[in-house]
């Protein structure tokens, strides 16, 4: 499909609920305050944008492309990121709440997570090497058959991991978190 191509716009203050963004190829645009909740971005395409104090709450976003995307201070609750076009998909996340979004089977390697609320994520067999959970909450997040190899969560809280269920090689946790990987032993940590 052939979109348009539309580079370096700046939009603000936008509320996509009831007229949609138009399907195109943004390159390089930048979104402030703008509302996409409950919208459909199917089959847009980001190539380096940036998405600050938006609402992209519960969006469809089947087929959507993200390379180089970030993301700052975004209420993303239910994003359905395995639903995006999994080639070259590379995202970065500031202050953002991304509570019961899915990134199942999805290659995520090296993506930030800085300072973001992941409660009730899906990280369901996704390759999640590398990426960094800076000071982020992780309680009731799902890592299954996850790759977390060199993953960082040494500030990350919340988290409960099980070793004999997720590749750990390389992980770095900070010895306060550690009764994230024993919790559901039934381990008293004192």
């Amino acid at each position: 499909m052939n979109l348009p191509l539309i580079i370096d716009k700046a939009y603000n203050n936008k509320d996509y609920t009831t007229t949609e963004l138009p399907k195109a190829e943004y390159d390089n645009c930048t979104f402030t305050n703008c509302v996409f909740a409950d919208s459909y971005l199917t089959n847009n395409s980001f190539l380096e944008c940036e998405f600050i104090d938006c609402n992209l709450s519960n969006v469809k976003a089947k087929g959507v492309t993200f390379k180089e995307v970030r993301f700052i201070n975004c209420k993303m609750i239910g994003f359905p990121f395995n639903e995006c076009n999994s080639f070259l998909l590379e995202l970065d996340f500031k202050d953002c709440n991304l509570s019961l979004a899915s990134f199942y089977q999805l290659n995520i390697k090296n993506t930030n997570f800085n300072s973001c609320n992941l409660e009730s994520v899906d990280f369901t067999e996704a390759n999640v090497t590398a990426a960094s959970f800076t000071h982020s909450n992780l309680a009731k997040a799902i890592f299954e058959n996850s790759n977390l190899e060199k993953a960082d969560f040494t500030t990350a809280k919340d988290y409960s991991i099980q070793p004999e269920k997720n590749k750990l090689k390389g992980a770095k946790f900070n010895k306060n978190g550690l009764f994230g990987l024993l919790s559901m032993y039934g381990i008293k940590v004192e």
